[in-house]
C-alpha cells in the first residue's frame, strides 16, 4: 500500500512556498497604490540621494494626467509631508511658482490590516497596506489638473497597495 499523503504534503509545501512569494514584502520605493473609486494610482520610485526628499511617486489619474509626487519630512514635530505637482516650471522656482503648480500638499498617513494608523515611511522599508491622503479630492478638484482637457475622474483620499514593480 502506498502513502496517499506525501504526495498531497508535498504539493501543499509546494503552494504555501508559491503563495509566501507572491505576497512577499515590497518595498514603499516599489510599491504600486490603487484607489477603487477613480481608477487613479500611486507608483512609487527609488528617490536616489536626495538630502531633504525622502519619496518619490507619481499619481497617475484619468486622460493620463500624472502629478509628480515627493515627500520630505519636516522638522520638530516629524511628519511626512508629501506634495503633489503639475506641470511645475524646471530649475530654480519661486515659492509662488511652485505655490501655483501644486496641486495637494499635506502628510500621508498609513494604515495596517487591524486598522493602526502610522506615518508614510522612508525608502528601505516594506509598503503599507495601505496610504490616506487627507483631502486630496477637494484639493485635486480646485488644482489647474482638473477639468477641460484634464482628468475628470477624482480621487479619494484612500489608497491600497496593489502590486510592486520590479
Amino acid at each position: 500500500m502506498t502513502n496517499v499523503t506525501t504526495p498531497i504534503i508535498g504539493f501543499l509545501a509546494a503552494l504555501t512556498a508559491a503563495n509566501s512569494s507572491a505576497y512577499a514584502a515590497c518595498p514603499i520605493e516599489l510599491a504600486v497604490y490603487g484607489e477603487t473609486q477613480s481608477g487613479s494610482e500611486i507608483d512609487f520610485t527609488p528617490t536616489g540621494s536626495s538630502a531633504t526628499v525622502t519619496n518619490s511617486f507619481r499619481m497617475i489619474l484619468d486622460n493620463n494626467v500624472v502629478l509628480n509626487g515627493i515627500v520630505m519630512w519636516n522638522e520638530g514635530i516629524s511628519r511626512p509631508n508629501g506634495a503633489l505637482m503639475y506641470k511645475c516650471p524646471e530649475g530654480d522656482v519661486t515659492g509662488e511658482e511652485l505655490a501655483a503648480c501644486t496641486s495637494w500638499h499635506g502628510v500621508i498617513y498609513t494604515s495596517d490590516d487591524k486598522g493602526s494608523i502610522g506615518l508614510l515611511p522612508a525608502e528601505g522599508v516594506d509598503a503599507p497596506k495601505t496610504l490616506i491622503l487627507p483631502d486630496l479630492g477637494p484639493w485635486l478638484r480646485q488644482s489647474t489638473a482638473y477639468g477641460g482637457s484634464g482628468f475628470s475622474k477624482v480621487p479619494w483620499d484612500v489608497f491600497a497597495l496593489k502590486g510592486c514593480q520590479e
